[in-house]
């Protein structure tokens, strides 16, 4: 059974959900292209912050997972950051997405 639960500490984290211990939201792209370019703009966040998602990427569809494993793979601070950054990303790049769902 999972657990499911949704934080709204931030105003800007509203689209990623706590499932299993982890702050996960998931995109969709248009095609494969796109969903690399986004994975390629995010890995330049996540090095400057010193934190790095799980992704699962099946072609135009992307789950972000995050957790700070030196914590004991617990959501801290640092992920609701980083969350945070991602989602700015998103709108500032005006990245393009079909879909931000929530796989449960």
């Amino acid at each position: 059974m999972r657990r499911i639960k949704t934080y709204k500490l931030f105003e800007s984290v509203q689209n990623w959900i706590e499932i299993d211990g982890k702050l996960c939201r998931d995109f969709e792209f248009n095609d494969f292209n796109e969903a690399l370019q986004f994975i390629n703009k995010i890995s330049d966040i996540c090095e400057s912050e010193n934190h790095h998602p799980e992704i699962n990427w099946t072609y135009n569809k992307i789950t972000l997972k995050l957790s700070t494993h030196d914590a004991g793979d617990i959501i801290t601070d640092k992920d609701f950051r980083l969350a945070e950054l991602i989602d700015e990303l998103v709108m500032v790049s005006k990245i393009s997405l079909t879909n931000t769902y929530l796989s449960t």
